[in-house]
């Protein structure tokens, strides 16, 4: 989901890990040194275990295992960390409703395609999709990003309209209680979903299977 030009958007940090280097004047021992990206991953980790309002700059900066002025130096504080984190998974949601599959063909194809590639996302960026899904509107990036979650769910649930109106789905299915079960069961794998485990390769098609046959019209 790409945030619109008028949101600010920051550049895309792509994940990275801390690299390591000799401490001056100690012999053989190594500390990490970071950049935005990798102090990015160290922050949305720790708002995943903490709740962003529970963690501070402190524990942050010990997680990272450098000092607060170093954690200073590369961002302005946890809200720029907060806001990078959200238009990560944000933007990786919004991009795919403009993927030619997304917008051609018949709506329900463009559904399943749409939720398919829902799950990709949330596989490929699950500290960053956790975290939006977690956060409750207690600060102003919290609630741009739960106004831009519910753009994204309306375009989800107009697109479950379309394919009713074209006999796609069935007639005894309410539309917005499809939509809603769609979201859902996507959303939901966030609290389940481990990587690397049997199966995970197979987790978009399985998905998509499981929810359609509830809402497809019958032949």
């Amino acid at each position: 989901m790409s945030a619109d030009a008028a949101s600010g958007t920051a550049p895309r940090i792509g994940p990275a890990r801390p690299r390591s280097r000799r401490a001056r004047g100690a012999a053989g021992a190594r500390r990490p040194v970071y950049d935005v990206a990798s102090l990015l991953a160290v922050a949305v980790a720790e708002f995943n275990t903490r709740g962003y309002d529970a963690t501070s700059m402190e524990d942050l900066s010990r997680a990272a295992g450098i000092t607060k002025s170093s954690f200073y130096h590369h961002v302005s504080g946890k809200e720029e960390l907060l806001r990078a984190a959200l238009e990560r998974s944000l933007d990786g949601l919004f991009a795919i409703l403009d993927e030619r599959h997304a917008t051609s063909g018949r709506p329900v194809d463009r559904l399943r395609y749409i939720v398919r590639r829902q799950v990709e996302v949330l596989q490929a960026e699950l500290p960053y999709v956790t975290l939006l899904l977690r956060v409750r509107g207690n600060t102003e990036t919290e609630r741009w990003a739960l106004e831009r979650r519910r753009s994204f769910d309306a375009a989800i649930a107009e697109l479950v309209r379309e394919a009713a109106g074209a006999g796609q789905v069935r007639a005894d299915v309410d539309p917005a209680v499809a939509a809603k079960l769609l979201s859902g069961t996507v959303n939901s794998i966030v609290e389940w979903y481990r990587p690397g485990r049997p199966g995970a390769d197979a987790l978009p098609e399985d998905v998509v299977r499981t929810v359609f046959e509830g809402v497809l019209a019958r032949d």
